[in-house]
């Protein structure tokens, strides 16, 4: 079966940085395209970040620039390396891939911004 596992996620002041990472398996070229969301409690689930096959990135306005989503074909990872954060990115993020007209969600992760 194709699963991801997301890690990386904890307890960091404002202004810090976290690396996401999500480990596809059995292979990250089971997907066409996948991304980052995020959500908080009583929120609706956010669209932060995507990459194509074709590698083509967007990103939602909230964390443009300083945000970067990438992936690393040969440890089947995509990552999402968040700097600057604000208590506002507080949240579980979730990493989803879409494989053909299916999408696989990964568990989650709590990420917390706190000083």
């Amino acid at each position: 079966q194709v699963r991801l596992v997301e890690s990386g996620g904890g307890l960091v002041q404002p202004g810090g940085s976290l690396r996401l990472s999500c480990a596809a398996s059995p292979s990250i070229f089971s997907f066409k395209s996948m991304a980052w969301y995020r959500q908080a409690p009583g929120r609706q689930r956010e669209l932060v970040a995507s990459i194509s096959a074709g590698r083509d990135i967007n990103y939602a306005d909230s964390v443009k620039g300083r945000f970067a989503i990438s992936r690393d074909i040969s440890r089947n990872t995509m990552y999402l390396q968040m700097n600057n954060l604000m208590a506002e990115d507080t949240a579980v993020y979730i990493c989803s891939g879409a494989l053909g007209s299916n999408v696989v969600w990964g568990q989650g992760t709590q990420v917390t911004v706190s000083s």
